[in-house]
């Protein structure tokens, strides 16, 4: 009786699956849909309102991101298709490939020491003045490094700590 004097309707009796029958449970607040199908529906709504917006500023000519236009909701599915990169192979003939490519990237040989020539792979160090060294040349003083490191480490303290002054105060 109280139902009828208010209107309202009784809840369901058992708890309902989701619409899309993939076994889950829904609920009134997802459209009767389980969590994850709701997420995936509200995915797809999203990329069609990108999808229509990008095609609606494409077919006005307006590539200006500031202009407020509608966004029109369809439900459009777009396929998802892979692309899968093609390479072509070209059979390597000596002094053919420098000769057509001008700006061709010559290969990097094994990496070496800048001091005694020495390979070092992996294991090299960089200094402060750009050069590759092996552990043994590694320090500056070994390699006559032409770094100034006293002039660097005055610029990185002279940064970090700001010269702050007061205005001066008028004597009364």
């Amino acid at each position: 009786m109280d139902h009828e004097k208010t209107e309202c309707q009784a809840p369901p009796e058992g708890p309902i699956l989701c619409v899309n029958n993939c076994g889950f449970f829904g609920s009134a607040a997802t459209m009767n849909m389980c969590s994850k199908c709701h997420k995936d529906m509200m995915l797809k709504q999203e990329q069609a309102q990108l999808a229509a917006s990008s095609l609606g500023s494409i077919m006005n000519g307006s590539t200006s991101k500031t202009e407020k236009e509608p966004v029109v909701a369809a439900n459009i599915d777009i396929p998802a298709v892979s692309v899968e990169p093609k390479t072509i192979s070209k059979p390597f003939l000596f002094g053919s490939a420098s000769e057509e490519n001008g700006d061709a990237k010559p290969k990097d040989g094994p990496k070496r020491c800048s001091n005694c020539n020495k390979r070092v792979g992996l294991t090299g160090f960089n200094c402060r003045c750009g050069n590759l060294f092996c552990a043994v040349h590694r320090y500056s003083d070994k390699h006559d490094c032409q770094f100034d490191y006293r002039t660097a480490a005055r610029d990185a303290i002279a940064k970090a700590n700001p010269v702050v002054k007061a205005e001066k105060l008028d004597k009364i």
